[in-house]
């Protein structure tokens, strides 16, 4: 079964030696982070995701730019916020940045507010639904005749469109129904974090039939951690390390600054972390501990090439076909998994 494997670019003060111990080595800037993408295309995965974190790190879009001219193939997978850019000159800028990768472009839509923002759930995931519509369509080369509650846009098709004259697949996630619904109207990835077996199998399911009732299809991503060691024993005594100058009050603020620290997904990998056993793994492999030091994703495989390789291959199974993995420090576990997991996977860049 091929898969799309991707590895994660910190551009958000995301990367540690130790969690919760910042290094000024491992801040975000635009050459470490750069480092950490060379290292993903030199390893031989098909993407990388650039994440937007609105108060942190580096911006994505302008990094991704940077970017374009010093990648060769690996594809960059763009996340950006819905609201922070008028939506003709986001697909603008979508547009040019895949003509800069020669095609190589994919897009993560990010729901969450903007600082200041007070919106429900509802309209903030209609307001996502109408941007993705938008991009679809001038991304498409099309005229745009958009008459929505958050944008009235009467556009005649744009000269600039991408490489393949189509817009690029859009990668989204969310837990609530709201979010769900939203994914089934628009999205053509379908992401999801952490969880346990039978939960990635009710998603899926759910997932499916959601986009069935729109008359579409979605395929499906897991954003996930990694910890890949020669021995069961030695991945789960690192996992340990990277937690060992971590103090709870330390990680409380880090999961409180996120602007989406009180959203479904973020409560449903606390309950994770709740259900775990006393060394952190809610079910075989599946370690939560990282949730522990960040908002988001929040869990780990943690084990040898064979055991991590196993686990892939069970989501696998339940029809996920993109993953997008990172551990700590980036560009070291990224080292590690090229050379030892993903060269045992069928893998290739995802068609959405």
């Amino acid at each position: 079964m091929a898969c799309e494997v991707s590895w994660f670019s910190a551009l958000c003060d995301d990367d540690y030696e130790f969690l919760g111990a910042p290094e000024a080595a491992l801040k975000s800037s635009f050459e470490h982070c750069r480092n950490i993408v060379l290292t993903a295309e030199k390893g031989g995965f098909d993407n990388v995701l650039l994440p937007s974190g609105y108060a942190l790190g580096i911006d994505s879009t302008a990094f991704a730019a940077a970017m374009a001219p010093l990648t060769s193939t690996i594809r960059m997978l763009l996340a950006v916020r819905v609201g922070e850019a008028w939506p003709p000159q986001l697909a603008r800028q979508l547009a040019t940045l895949d003509r800069m990768m020669h095609g190589r472009l994919t897009v993560n839509i990010i729901s969450s507010e903007m600082p200041g923002e007070n919106m429900g759930s509802a309209p903030r995931y209609h307001r996502t639904v109408e941007l993705m519509m938008i991009l679809k369509t001038l991304l498409n080369g099309e005229p745009l005749d958009h008459d929505g509650e958050f944008w009235k846009l009467k556009l005649d098709p744009p000269r600039i469109t991408t490489v393949s004259g189509k817009c690029p697949p859009l990668y989204f996630g969310g837990l609530s129904p709201d979010a769900r619904d939203a994914a089934a109207k628009a999205a053509d990835v379908y992401l999801m974090w952490p969880d346990t077996m039978p939960a990635v199998r009710e998603i899926v399911a759910d997932m499916t039939k959601r986009a069935a009732g729109y008359g579409r299809t979605l395929k499906f991503g897991y954003r996930c951690h990694v910890i890949v060691r020669e021995t069961e024993a030695e991945a789960r005594e690192y996992a340990s390390r990277l937690l060992s100058k971590l103090d709870p009050e330390t990680g409380d603020a880090i999961r409180a600054k996120s602007l989406d620290s009180q959203s479904v997904g973020v409560q449903r990998q606390a309950q994770l972390r709740e259900a775990a056993g006393d060394e952190g793994f809610v079910e075989d492999n599946l370690w939560t501990g990282i949730g522990r030091a960040r908002s988001g994703c929040g869990a780990a495989i943690v084990g040898t090439p064979d055991q991590v390789l196993a686990k892939l291959r069970a989501y696998q199974a339940e029809g996920i076909e993109a993953f997008i993995l990172s551990g700590y420090p980036h560009a070291a576990e990224c080292d590690l998994f090229a050379r030892h997991v993903l060269p045992k996977l069928e893998h290739g860049a995802l068609v959405a």
